[in-house]
């Protein structure tokens, strides 16, 4: 909705002293101050004044190692409280500068940023939805309040809706009021909450890894968190009630398409037979019986997949059906908040709310510093190190992701012990080693293609910061992948049977994706996603210097042969997205197909590969009598052209079905259609 609500998968870091104070002294003293605040510590500051002419101004940083927005705006109101003009100019979060600019005069609305320009006719009241500019967070719901129908419509295009929530009593520094929760659907997939205070000001909004409070009331955001969290649980509960459609009987596939994961081809003319939440019985069609009272489902000749895998996620409340609608029945989630996401993740498993299996969770571990990460514990010591590891092995993680500001001295410790206690151990590579480095002093897996890249380049770069993006965005097409160096490498993964989580759609969006064009990486399903979020995949990646946009997409390409060696060379690899839910791991499996990776081999990784990383191939990963019944009956053969991944028409995931389409509704998504 606005610059400032990003939902981030990284680190916030605290702006220098000097930038607050030269913040304090940009504007007057009746200034409204406003605290950005991640994993319990500022990370950044918005403040706003008014000038005489009635011209409201707003400044708003923030810092995550370097990167983060930081942007001007000026915005004057109509007499009914709507924009008639703004004009915004700063940096965004990758620091590519940005200008937005929108006007409404004579019932003409002209705007002009870094997603899209144009303009339109306006009839009555209309909203812009601004995508650089940060406004004051009180304005569009008061003006929604005001409105009979509590709605409005938005320009581009798309109407908002404004609801309101619980009333709190809140302290902070001996002082107490009364806040209330709004919820504003109509710009994502899921209602946007926020506070306004006993005036009707904005008082907060965000969650534990970023949320903006009014100065001097930081010790209420416990409270606000844990009401806005009973609310998204609540609307978690009523999909959980609607959506999922529950068997009465047995259910019987026929006439399917079966992919055999284990052996990796297709076995058409195939019948399945689900019991409860298990497959009882898989053979040629006319061979299997029929459990009286069954259901039985002709599958008409297309592909019946095991439930698809995203290795690499940090999954919050909309996730859930995002990845159902997909074909994503498991995950793995590699750092989350310590204290509710467990519960959350138990009510997903339990089938209670909408949400795929959690198969992994996984304790995050980093080292003090102002590039430490948003959730987690913090290692400074090997006490510590311990310490942390075996209160995640004592409160059910299974396995232990490190970052980028740990002691390289402490990964040894952590992986002797994550091992003592059955754990797996992955993540970045800690600034000042190297991923062969990692590797030999225990990590299982790596995550991130551009952590191998580092592995040669990381001595004249700090990778703790967005140098460790930038840097291989640069010089990652001159590696020369048949050097000594690179194979030696290989053969050291290989030796220590070192998985690999390349989140490949990650760096296509980072290295090729350009201000004002379509994500690559959501090309393909933009236009049936919510107007504001389609708006949100024209900002652009990384930004790229003069002269170099070749050589940021060469090294993509390079990602792209790196990836496929490992794969020939018999390192595993997971899929991994940290990016989209659902739709951004059917470009992953799609970009292994494009690095060189056969149809069914990729659809292998996705499924009994994943399951064996996961420890869970016993269960999951393969349509095997006895597993549980995950599966994906899929319009198309992904297994001679993966892009068919994205034709779902049904999910089973724990012998219970769910629509793609009746998922997608609830999330303002449009139905597939054809392909």
């Amino acid at each position: 909705m606005r610059t400032r609500l990003l939902s981030l998968a990284l680190t916030l870091a605290p702006l220098s002293a000097a930038a607050q104070h030269a913040a304090h002294l940009a504007a007057p003293g009746d200034t409204i101050r406003y605290v950005a605040y991640s994993a319990g510590r500022e990370s950044g500051r918005e403040i706003f004044w008014q000038d005489a002419d009635g011209t409201i101004h707003s400044r708003m940083e923030y810092n995550d190692r370097g990167r983060g927005p930081s942007i001007h705006t000026r915005v004057r109101l109509d007499e009914q409280g709507i924009p008639v003009w703004i004009e915004a100019e700063g940096v965004n979060y990758y620091k590519t500068p940005v200008r937005e600019r929108y006007a409404l005069r004579d019932g003409r609305a002209v705007w002009e940023n870094s997603a899209d320009r144009g303009e339109r006719e306006v009839e009555g009241m209309a909203w812009y939805a601004a995508v650089d500019a940060s406004l004051p967070g009180h304005l569009l719901p008061q003006v929604l309040l005001a409105s009979p129908s509590r709605s409005l419509s938005l320009l581009p295009e798309g109407r908002v809706r404004i609801e309101p929530g619980a009333e709190l009593r809140v302290s902070a520094g001996g002082r107490t009021q009364t806040v209330r929760q709004y919820a504003i659907t109509g710009f994502g997939f899921q209602p946007y909450r926020l506070w306004l205070d006993e005036q009707g000001a904005f008082f907060a909004a965000g969650g534990e890894w970023l949320a903006f409070v009014r100065e001097g009331w930081q010790e209420a955001l416990p409270a606000l968190f844990a009401a806005d969290q009973a609310a998204e649980t609540a609307w978690g509960a009523e999909m959980g009630r609607t959506l999922a459609h529950r068997p009465e009987g047995p259910v019987v596939f026929r006439n399917a398409n079966v992919f055999d994961a284990e052996a990796g081809r297709s076995r058409p003319g195939t019948t399945v037979v689900v019991v409860g939440n298990r497959i009882q019985a898989v053979g040629p069609d006319g061979s299997v019986a029929i459990p009286q009272g069954a259901q039985v489902i002709d599958a008409a000749g297309k592909a019946l997949l095991p439930g698809l895998f995203d290795m690499h996620v940090h999954l919050g409340m909309v996730d859930g059906p995002l990845h159902l609608a997909a074909g994503v029945t498991s995950v793995r989630d590699l750092a989350n908040d310590t204290t509710t996401f467990p519960r959350v993740a138990a009510e997903w498993n339990a089938g209670t709310k909408v949400g795929p299996r959690v198969v992994v969770m996984a304790g995050f571990i980093d080292g003090s510093g102002p590039f430490t990460g948003p959730t987690g514990l913090r290692a400074d010591t090997p006490e510590q190190a311990r310490q942390h590891v075996a209160w995640y092995a004592d409160h059910g993680y299974t396995h232990i992701k490190l970052y980028s500001s740990l002691k390289p001295e402490l990964v040894p410790i952590i992986a002797q012990e994550a091992h003592r206690r059955g754990m797996r151990v992955s993540g970045h590579i800690p600034e000042g080693m190297t991923a062969a480095q990692a590797v030999r002093a225990g990590y299982d897996e790596i995550q991130h293609a551009n952590m191998l890249f580092l592995n040669f380049l990381s001595d004249t770069l700090d990778t703790r910061t967005p140098q460790r993006f930038s840097g291989p965005a640069q010089y990652g097409a001159e590696l020369d992948l048949g050097s000594p160096e690179v194979r030696d490498f290989i053969a050291l993964l290989k030796e220590r049977g070192t998985v690999l989580d390349p989140t490949l759609n990650v760096f296509k969006q980072l290295f090729t994706a350009r201000a004002g064009e379509v994500d690559p990486v959501l090309a393909a399903v933009a236009s049936r996603l919510p107007a504001q979020v389609q708006r949100g995949l024209r900002g652009g990646g990384l930004p790229v210097p003069e002269g170099m946009d070749q050589r940021y997409r060469d090294s993509f390409r390079a990602f792209l042969a790196l990836t496929v060696m490992m794969h020939r060379a018999g390192i595993p690899i997971v899929p991994g997205t940290d990016a989209m839910p659902g739709f951004a791991l059917h470009h992953e499996l799609e970009l292994y197909e494009m690095a060189g990776i056969p149809a069914n081999e990729v659809l292998q990784i996705a499924t009994i590969g994943s399951a064996r990383v996961a420890r869970r191939e016993a269960d999951l990963g393969s349509i095997t009598p006895g597993k549980l019944a995950d599966l994906v009956l899929v319009d198309g053969d992904p297994a001679t052209r993966i892009s068919d991944v994205r034709k779902v028409e049904m999910v089973m995931k724990d012998g219970v079905f769910y629509r793609p389409d009746e998922l997608n509704q609830v999330l303002g998504v449009q139905p597939r259609g054809g392909w």
